[in-house]
């Protein structure tokens, strides 16, 4: 981190934007450090408010910004490092590395930023934070930087963000470079896709994630509530494919300020995400399992599709999510979900009254979240092959333990927010060969896609609705 005994930055401080380049850099070094991105943005807001010297709305954006970039963009700055400096990115003192993320982010992909704002705060910071020593080393380096990038007299200026770059000649390192993707992760995506596609999944996980909204269909309709955000000047739009989705055209602060929150009219769930509950065709009047319920999005969602009338039971290992689950589920004007704290894996054994007893389980795996890159953007650098197979095993454990559950001819969803083939079409794949009597009545994988007014925009999911053996008396 900075340096002991480096005071706080202040938005009143000489310097006009060093106080948000600061809390990005501090950013970037709890990351580096184990922290998780947006726990470690709203903790070093929460610090700077305190010391008296909180951000004005535009440049908290900037703050952001600056830090959500430049951790999905680490290995393409990194690079950058390497190209241009006497000492490799990795043997560059940590403080000194994150730093250079902070400008060199800046001068690549900021378009509001001038390159010499972008320059000198990134040394103002330097010798404000006990690195004055290094501030001419991050001066140069930026500087070479802008050199390098120069548009040549009568030539088209350097728009990629990798121009100047010697890229690999191996098609999968360079997109890893390109994309500032984990080189394993390029690999696998041209497995997957067709180079045109692996490209628009890279180009989807650096893009800042919409903010997406699901209409609470027993409250209001999705109509009248884009009515009253355009009377208060919140810009949205309906969501194609999505009968309860919206999106906000324009970024806001706190979306729990925004209108009808308090009321119960709506809650934050992504595009894709709101595609997954309908898939289960949940009823009135069923008993209904969300084994991996928390934060509750799907398990609201259910509730609201069979009319706040039947059984819903979101099941989760953590109380503490499960609380945040029922404040939701309060909030939204739901009765009949009901949390427990529980080990999906020993459900069974837990609860033996529940053989048989699910018309409907949905099962939303914990799994690698390399659907969610654009949302969570330290993920990609937290993710290994080695914990997905991890990830594999306790799937199957979990789908295992869900199938004595559900009542004969029920429906089972397992669904997860990956594109990783292992966790998703192979191991329902391995399920079936292993269980004839079960029966595959849909599978569908969501790729993210860079977002259109029509198209695009969401996460990565994956699902297979499964019909156990029996009949059911709903069919």
């Amino acid at each position: 981190m900075i340096r002991p005994g480096s005071p706080p930055i202040h938005a009143s401080d000489v310097v006009p934007g060093l106080a948000s380049r600061q809390l990005a850099w501090q950013v970037l070094q709890a990351v580096a450090a184990g922290a998780y991105a947006d726990a470690a943005l709203e903790r070093e807001l929460a610090s700077l408010a305190r010391a008296g010297g909180g951000l004005s709305p535009a440049d908290r954006g900037l703050a952001t910004e600056i830090a959500y970039g430049a951790i999905r963009q680490r290995l393409l700055l990194d690079a950058w490092i390497d190209a241009l400096g006497k000492v490799s990115a990795q043997r560059q003192p940590p403080a000194l590395r994150w730093l250079l993320h902070v400008g060199l982010y800046q001068l690549l992909f900021s378009d509001r930023v001038p390159a010499a704002a972008a320059v000198s705060t990134t040394v103002a910071l330097a010798k404000r934070a006990g690195l004055a020593k290094l501030a001419p080393v991050v001066n140069g380096l930026l500087r070479s930087l802008l050199r390098r990038r120069e548009r040549p007299a009568g030539g088209e200026p350097c728009l990629e963000p990798w121009a100047g770059l010697a890229l690999p000649a191996d098609p999968a390192a360079a997109l890893a470079l390109r994309r500032s993707l984990p080189p394993w992760l390029a690999t696998g995506l041209l497995d997957w896709l067709p180079p045109e596609r692996a490209e628009a999944f890279a180009l989807a996980c650096n893009a800042v994630p919409p903010l997406d909204l699901r209409v609470n269909g027993l409250r209001t309709s999705r109509q009248a509530l884009l009515e009253r955000f355009a009377a208060a000047g919140v810009a949205a739009r309906a969501l194609p494919g999505a009968p309860h989705g919206l999106t906000l055209l324009e970024r806001v602060g706190d979306p729990r300020e925004l209108p009808g929150y308090s009321e119960g009219l709506w809650c934050v769930q992504d595009r894709s995400a709101q595609a997954i509950a309908p898939l289960l065709d949940p009823r009135p009047g069923q008993r209904i399992l969300d084994a991996c319920a928390a934060p509750g999005g799907k398990s609201t969602h259910l509730a609201e599709l069979i009319g706040d009338r039947g059984e819903v039971w979101a099941l989760d290992r953590s109380e503490a999510r499960l609380r945040r689950l029922d404040r939701n589920a309060e909030r939204l004007g739901l009765t009949t979900i009901r949390s427990l704290a529980a080990d999906a894996t020993g459900l069974a054994e837990l609860k033996p009254h529940w053989q048989g007893h699910f018309e409907r389980i949905l099962l939303d795996a914990p799994c690698s979240g390399l659907g969610t890159l654009a949302r969570h953007p330290d993920a990609r650098w937290r993710i290994s092959p080695d914990a997905i197979d991890g990830l594999v095993t306790l799937q199957r454990q979990l789908l295992e333990a869900m199938l004595p559950l559900l009542a004969p001819g029920g429906r089972l969803l397992y669904a997860t927010c990956t594109v990783e083939p292992r966790e998703n079409g192979d191991l329902i794949a391995s399920l079936l060969a292993a269980r004839p009597d079960w029966t595959l009545l849909e599978e569908r994988q969501w790729w993210p896609t860079p977002a259109t007014a029509e198209s695009g925009g969401g996460d990565g999911f994956y699902a297979a609705l499964l019909r156990g053996p029996g009949v059911s008396p709903d069919d």
